[in-house]
């Protein structure tokens, strides 16, 4: 076939060959080779010289679901034990759109003015579709994210509370060995995630709003029981008187609760995370409540039952685990769900039969 550039009397006219296609492959991407792991011992002097590039790494080993992973931050972890233990650590929770991370970014530049280091572990919900998180806290810590004593870690739910509580103790742990005096948990919001996050921490912080509505929807007993003190916030503007009448809700409903364990009454109070107004009151009562609990005793006595609570969840995790990696399970749950959909088997006599053959098993058998 003869084309028409070729034509003779387009003679002298230069056709150019065109721009060659680039490689659809990086040419560069086999020069980039995976970083491999360090040594233990690296890990543990990274983390206890406070480097942060490090304490990150290990934290994704923590998070990470790769059997070898999880083995290496364990190892890293027991390291780091016997320097942990010396931070207060406090739990931040309220419902979506009451200011937990701009509260936050408030509350941990005024400890870090006091000269604290400040690690904050927000938790961060996992859509049940997806199982993607945006994870984008960080990006509402505006003045956190960029100081130099403050570590923020977000890290997704991934659907499993009892998950996300292994981790975030695991990685409070090494954030203490790091040198952090202060913790901060966030929590998803006012939820089960709730109870998880109480049974680490020192403090529990519970941050509410005013002029919302309904006040009677934010006085809800369990959530109002784990409390060791509630703040109302953005109590600025027009907003100040809602929130002394919201205080005043607050504080009549506490008084029809039993007193706590620790001896100690929950206090309510105003602030504006926002223009910082009433922080150094909210920080008074946090350092009053652990002078309190130090000098009854109940601080040592929290920690001490936090720990027996901590085993128990990690006995019950990898039974769990146990149970659903099985390999004979997993094919005996396949037929037990489709004699489920065909009205065969009821849900009851169903899981007893799963778990009678989970636990007649040969004992001596190695577990999955």
């Amino acid at each position: 076939m003869i084309h028409p550039e070729n034509d003779q009397k387009y003679t002298g006219l230069n056709v150019n060959k065109g721009v060659a296609q680039p490689p659809s492959v990086n040419p560069y991407l086999k020069r980039r080779r995976r970083e491999n792991l360090r040594t233990l011992d690296e890990y543990v002097d990274g983390i206890l010289s406070g480097n942060r590039v490090i304490l990150s790494q290990v934290v994704t080993l923590v998070e990470s679901s790769l059997t070898a992973h999880r083995d290496i931050a364990q190892a890293i972890i027991e390291k780091c034990l016997p320097h942990s233990g010396n931070a207060i650590r406090v739990g931040i929770t309220g419902v979506p759109g009451a200011g937990k991370s701009t509260s936050i970014d408030t509350f941990g530049m005024h400890l870090l003015e006091k000269g604290h280091k400040l690690a904050v572990l927000a938790i961060d919900p996992s859509s049940e579709l997806s199982k993607g998180s945006i994870l984008g806290d960080k990006t509402r810590m505006e003045k956190l994210s960029v100081a130099e004593n403050a570590f923020i870690r977000p890290s997704p739910s991934a659907g499993s509370l009892g998950g996300v509580a292994r981790k975030t103790r695991e990685t409070i742990i090494l954030c203490e060995a790091a040198g952090f005096d202060y913790v901060f948990v966030e929590t998803v919001g006012v939820g089960q995630s709730e109870t998880a996050v109480h049974s680490m921490v020192d403090f529990f912080l519970l941050i509410q709003l005013a002029g919302t509505g309904d006040e009677l929807q934010g006085i809800k007993r369990g959530i109002m029981e784990m409390a060791d003190g509630i703040v109302i916030n953005k109590a600025d503007g027009d907003n100040i008187k809602k929130a002394k009448i919201a205080k005043r809700h607050y504080s009549n409903a506490l008084h029809l609760f039993p007193l706590p364990e620790s001896g100690w009454t929950p206090e309510v109070l105003t602030y504006s995370g926002y223009y910082g107004y009433g922080v150094a009151e909210v920080w008074d009562m946090v350092d009053r409540y652990i002078d309190f609990v130090k000098h009854n005793g109940y601080f040592d006595r929290k920690r001490q039952e936090q720990s027996k609570y901590r085993m128990f969840e990690t006995i019950n995790e990898h039974l769990r685990d146990s149970f659903y990696k099985d390999p004979e399970i997993e094919e005996m749950l396949i037929r037990l769900e489709e004699e489920l959909l065909q009205a065969k088997k009821t849900s009851y006599v169903a899981a007893r039969e799963a778990l009678d053959k989970y636990f007649s098993r040969d004992p001596l058998r190695p577990t999955p």
